[in-house]
């Protein structure tokens, strides 16, 4: 098929991860103290690795689970910011950049606002982009569901990617 030189790509990505006590909790790379964690062959954290599937996708490369498949031991709890890197070089590799990400995070607890511009700059520097090209929300579902019931978290991500 010819290439017809599109200028952008979009991908969106979404993960969900069970909480569980024993495990620390991390969200875009950051720790954030809580009892619970979340289950995961890597460090399972749920936004990084919805971002991560939705630079695969804008570049039809698959998805995380096809690159760092969970039957790898070399995965085994691995910081999910050094598997983004891996991506980061991808992405770089086959001519993009970031354009800009927006992640939005499920928790009906803990808390996040407070560590939000934290998860901002670890993504930023990772991604190689100025912090104002990275948003991450976070909201609840107002009692309802896994998330409601503190069950679980969920990520969606979504990226504009740009040829360089």
């Amino acid at each position: 098929m010819e290439d017809l030189g599109c200028p952008f790509r979009v991908g969106t990505g979404f993960d969900v991860h069970k909480l569980v006590l024993g495990r620390k909790l991390v969200l875009c790379g950051v720790h954030i103290p809580y009892a619970k964690g979340l289950e995961g062959h890597s460090d399972a954290d749920v936004a990084v690795h919805a971002l991560m599937d939705a630079l695969l996708g804008a570049l039809a490369l698959g998805d995380i689970g096809h690159l760092f498949p969970d039957t790898d031991a070399k995965y085994k709890g691995i910081d999910s910011m050094l598997l983004l890197t891996d991506v980061m070089q991808l992405v770089r590799a086959k001519g993009w950049k970031v354009g800009n990400v927006d992640i939005t995070i499920a928790a009906q607890a803990p808390k996040l606002a407070s560590y939000i511009l934290d998860m901002r700059s670890k993504l930023a520097q990772t991604l190689g982009v100025a912090l104002d090209c990275v948003s991450v929300k976070a909201t609840t579902t107002e009692h309802l569901g896994f998330v409601g019931r503190e069950e679980g978290i969920a990520a969606q991500a979504v990226v504009l990617l740009r040829n360089n």
